[in-house]
Order: structure tokens, then C-alpha cells, then sequence
């Protein structure tokens, strides 16, 4: 038997919860895909994986006002069945993929900074795009069993339910959702500690180009477990009270702090511009390019607006503010 949750904590908690998110993301993915697309030449087979790491995230964030809507819905599924599954899907698939492309990240600076003369470090961009491809196609396969998910309540769009009962698609979801974060956790944890005694060993920490490697990886690591950590160790303590026999009551104080952390995961898609600004010296002298001009250039605007208009209004204005 499936377990529904009316849960009035998670109307009140997620919905203001999910539009920062969303507008957070959008604002930071735009800049990071719009510097990555029009400014940033040439590209290297690292800015491959950071550009696909901002495309997963910024699909990701496209699926979150449809949630807000959900839960500001009172919990009621407005859109159809189909469009139910194809938000899970985009929510999944995207989360995986932002795991796993963060790995790569973390990998392919570990062999920059340890193994700098192998080969992979002068792999061209062409060839890096297809071991980018290749990388979605894990996400890809782990999360299309969501579309084989079933709602007998056709108000409810759910993807990790609870039920007294076992069902192969349901545990299939749970198994691939602690996959893509302990699995990419123990390789960044691997890279960050060999970065960190590679160059305590070469005495290199103080040197400003491996300092930067240094804080980029750590910025890698502390991000992907401040946002994905919560919602996973959950999970495994969900999946370890689900003892045959167990009832429905017995899971709801856990199942609203697991919904809430999952949400949660999705602030990775927002923080990850963090980790571009950090990925090279191009990419941050671009981001502050276009910020000076962009911001300047909008007060610029607001003042010319604000000389047209009347006295008494501007005045008002400015008491506003």
C-alpha cells in the first residue's frame, strides 16, 4: 500500500523554498551558459565538462516552478500524468547527472594537478564532447524507469514513495538516488585528500597557481556534500526503519524531512556557478566584465528613467526604496 502525506509543513516550507532556488539558478546558469557560449575561447576539454555541468543544472532548474506549483497547490498535481513524469524524469535525471559531471570535474583536476603529463590532460575538445555524451548516458539510463512509475492518485506526483509493501521500480529509484551521490563522493573525497598531499608533499600549497587548484577542489567537495549529504543519509535511515510490518504513520516525520532535503539538492544547481567563477582566471575576469557593465549600465538606465519623470514622483520613489 502506498503511503500519502498531506503534509502541511512541506506547502509552507517548500514552495518559497523552490522559487529562490529557481530564480537563484536561473540568474547564475544563464550567466555561466551565456559566458561559456559567447565569450569564453578557446574551449578546453575542462570547459566541456563545466559547460555540460551548467546545462543538467539549468535543466534541473526549469522543472522547479512546476514543483512550487505542487505544493502551492496544497500537494495537487494540476498537469496531467505525462508532464508528472516528464518533471521527475527532468528532476532525476539532472540531479544524477550534476553528481556525475562534478565527479568528472573533480577527476580531471586531480589529473592535472598529480599526473599532469598523461595524456588525457591534452584530450581535444572534440573528443572530450563525446566522453561528456557518453557521462549523460549513465544519468540517463539510471532515471528512465520513472516513466514506468505508477499513481494510482492522479493529484499526487511523487517519485520516491513510501510503500508497505516492496515494489522493484520504487527501490530501483532509491538504489540509483544513493548511487550517484555515494559513488561520486568517495572519487571527489579520493581526488580532494591526493590534491591536498600531492602538493603538501611537493611543498607547492603556497604557489598561487596550486593554491587555486587547491581551494577549486575543495569548493568541488564542500558543495557537493553540504547539498546532496542531508537528504541521502535520510534516505538510508527511511529504507533502514522499513521493516516488513512497518505502517504508514510510522514513516511521515521522516518522509517531510526527506522531501525537504531533497529540495535541498537542488540548491547544488544554484551554488554551482560558484564552482565556474573558481575554475579558471578567463571565466572570472569575463563574469566581472560583464557584471560591472551590466550593473552601471542598469543604474544608468534607472537614473535617465527617473530625470523624466516628475519631482513628486521621484520623490516617492525614493521614499519606496
Amino acid at each position: 500500500m502506498l503511503c500519502n502525506f498531506s503534509g502541511p509543513v512541506l506547502i509552507r516550507v517548500l514552495p518559497p523554498l523552490l522559487v529562490t532556488e529557481f530564480f537563484l539558478g536561473l540568474a547564475g546558469n544563464g550567466l555561466a551558459l551565456f559566458i561559456f557560449c559567447f565569450h569564453l575561447r578557446p574551449w578546453k576539454s575542462s570547459t566541456v565538462l563545466l559547460f555540460n555541468l551548467a546545462v543538467t543544472d539549468f535543466m534541473l532548474i526549469m522543472a522547479l516552478p512546476l514543483r512550487a506549483s505542487y505544493y502551492l497547490s496544497g500537494i495537487s498535481w494540476m498537469f496531467g500524468e505525462m508532464i508528472c513524469k516528464v518533471c521527475l524524469f527532468m528532476l532525476a535525471m539532472n540531479r544524477s547527472g550534476s553528481t556525475f559531471f562534478l565527479m568528472a570535474i573533480a577527476v580531471d583536476r586531480y589529473m592535472r594537478v598529480v599526473h599532469p603529463h598523461h595524456p588525457i590532460n591534452s584530450l581535444s575538445v572534440g573528443k572530450a564532447m563525446l566522453g561528456a555524451l557518453a557521462l549523460w548516458l549513465v544519468p540517463i539510463a539510471m532515471t528512465a524507469h520513472v516513466f514506468s512509475l505508477q499513481h494510482v492518485n492522479t493529484t499526487y506526483c511523487e517519485s520516491f514513495m513510501v510503500d508497505t509493501t516492496s515494489r522493484g521500480n520504487l527501490s530501483w529509484h532509491k538504489f540509483t538516488f544513493l548511487v550517484s551521490f555515494y559513488m561520486p563522493l568517495l572519487v571527489i573525497l579520493y581526488c580532494t585528500f591526493h590534491i591536498i598531499s600531492h602538493l603538501r608533499r611537493r611543498q607547492l600549497t603556497n604557489q598561487t597557481k596550486f593554491k587555486k587548484a587547491l581551494y577549486f577542489i575543495v569548493v568541488v567537495a564542500v558543495l557537493f556534500i553540504v547539498c546532496f549529504l542531508p537528504s541521502n543519509i535520510t534516505l538510508l535511515t527511511m529504507w533502514i526503519k522499513m521493516v516488513p510490518g512497518f505502517v504508514c504513520d510510522d514513516m511521515e516525520q521522516l518522509t517531510i524531512v526527506f522531501y525537504i532535503t531533497v529540495s535541498l539538492t537542488y540548491l547544488n544547481s544554484t551554488l554551482d556557478p560558484v564552482v565556474y567563477y573558481f575554475s579558471s582566471p578567463a571565466f572570472k575576469k569575463i563574469c566581472r566584465r560583464t557584471l560591472r557593465i551590466s550593473i552601471p549600465t542598469l543604474l544608468t538606465q534607472w537614473h535617465k528613467s527617473a530625470d523624466s519623470l516628475p519631482n513628486s514622483q521621484v520623490s516617492q520613489i525614493a521614499e519606496n526604496l
